[in-house]
C-alpha cells in the first residue's frame, strides 16, 4: 500500500510517501532542498515489496511545511528526520540521499541507527555550494514566479545528459513544489539555507561509519564533480563506488533502468541480507572500486 502522509515535528509538518509493509525494515529516501520525493517515483515501487519505504520531503520543500524563520540547514534537517523516525517508531533503517539530500543522509547516518547508506551525486565536504548555487544565492531577493520556474527548468536541463528521456509531465513534477501562491517565498527560504555549513571536516567521523555504503555518480555531473565520489569512497570504510558514463546529476532520470535496479539489489543484499539475483533486463555497471566482497 502506498499513501501520502504528514507528521508534525518541532518545526512544522513533514510530508512523505509511505509504501510497503509497516513492519518491514525501513528505508528513508531524501531528495535535495530544491527537489521533492518526485525524484524517487521509479524506485519506490521496486523497494516497496521488500521494505517499508519512506520518501520524505525535507521541511521547506515538496509538500512539507515551509514555516517562516524555520531552520532549513543540513543539521536541522537531519534533526527533523530523526524526529519523524521517532514518531514512526523506526530506530533501524537504511538511508539514501541525492544531491542536498545526500548531505542530510550523511548526517542522519552519523547520528546512529543507519544500517546502510546510498549516496547519489551527493553534496560532500567543502565542495558545496558549487558555482551554480553560489550564483543562485547572489540573486536572492530578486526572484519572481517566472524566474523561479525558469531556474528550476534550467536545473533539470543542466542536470541531465539525456533530457529527451523526461516528459513535460515529469518536469512539472519538479516545478510543482514552488508553484503555489507562496512558491517564490518557499524557494527563497531554501536558497538562503544553502550556506555550505554542516559537512566540512566530516572525514574522521565518516571513517568511523562502518556500514555498507554505495556511492553512485554520473560522470557528466555538471553540478558536483565526479572526483567527490572518489573522496567519499576514500572516507567511507565500507564504500563501493559506481560511476555511470554518459549521465549527469539527475542520475535517476538519465538512467532509471540502471540506477533503480542497482539501488534495489544493493539494499536487498547489503541491508536485508538477501542473496543477490540478476533480474532479466538489469544493466550491469562497472564499479569504480572493487566490490565489497573483495575489500573485506
Amino acid at each position: 500500500m502506498t499513501q501520502e502522509r504528514r507528521v508534525r515535528v518541532s518545526a512544522g509538518e513533514i510530508a512523505f510517501v509511505e509504501a510497503g509493509d509497516p513492519d518491514a525494515p525501513a528505508v528513508v529516501l531524501l531528495a535535495g532542498g530544491l527537489r521533492s520525493c518526485h525524484l524517487w517515483r521509479n524506485l519506490v515501487p521496486l523497494l516497496a515489496p521488500w521494505m517499508r519505504v519512506l520518501a520524505v520531503d525535507l521541511l521547506g520543500s515538496g509538500a512539507s511545511d515551509s514555516p517562516p524563520g524555520a531552520d532549513l540547514r543540513l543539521e536541522a534537517h537531519a534533526g527533523h528526520i530523526r524526529e519523524l523516525l521517532e514518531v514512526l517508531e523506526v530506530d533501524r533503517f537504511a538511508v539514501a540521499g541525492h544531491g542536498h539530500g545526500g548531505g542530510v543522509a550523511q548526517l542522519l547516518a552519523l547520528g546512529g541507527g543507519a544500517e546502510a547508506l546510498v549516496l547519489i551525486d551527493s553534496i560532500a565536504f567543502d565542495a558545496w555550494p558549487g558555482p551554480s548555487i553560489r550564483e543562485l544565492r547572489a540573486r536572492s531577493g530578486t526572484f519572481d514566479r517566472e524566474a523561479v520556474d525558469a531556474w528550476l527548468r534550467s536545473a533539470v536541463d543542466t542536470g541531465m545528459s539525456h533530457r529527451d528521456r523526461l516528459s513535460e509531465e515529469d518536469v512539472e513534477g519538479y516545478l510543482r513544489p514552488f508553484a503555489g501562491g507562496d512558491g517564490v517565498e518557499r524557494f527563497e527560504r531554501v536558497v538562503a539555507s544553502l550556506d555550505g555549513q554542516g559537512l566540512v571536516g566530516l572525514e574522521p567521523r565518516l571513517a568511523g561509519l562502518e556500514v555498507p555504503a554505495l556511492v553512485l555518480w554520473g560522470e557528466e555531473d555538471r553540478f558536483l564533480p565526479v572526483e567527490l565520489a572518489e573522496r567519499l569512497g576514500d572516507a567511507l570504510p565500507m564504500a563501493t563506488i559506481a560511476l555511470l558514463p554518459g549521465c549527469g546529476h539527475l542520475l535517476l532520470e538519465d538512467a532509471p533502468e540502471t540506477v533503480v535496479p542497482l539501488v534495489f539489489q544493493y539494499l536487498r543484499s547489503r541491508y536485508l541480507g538477501t542473496p543477490h539475483t540478476h533480474d532479466p533486463g538489469t544493466v550491469t555497471v562497472q564499479l569504480g572500486r572493487p566490490p565489497l566482497e573483495d575489500r573485506w
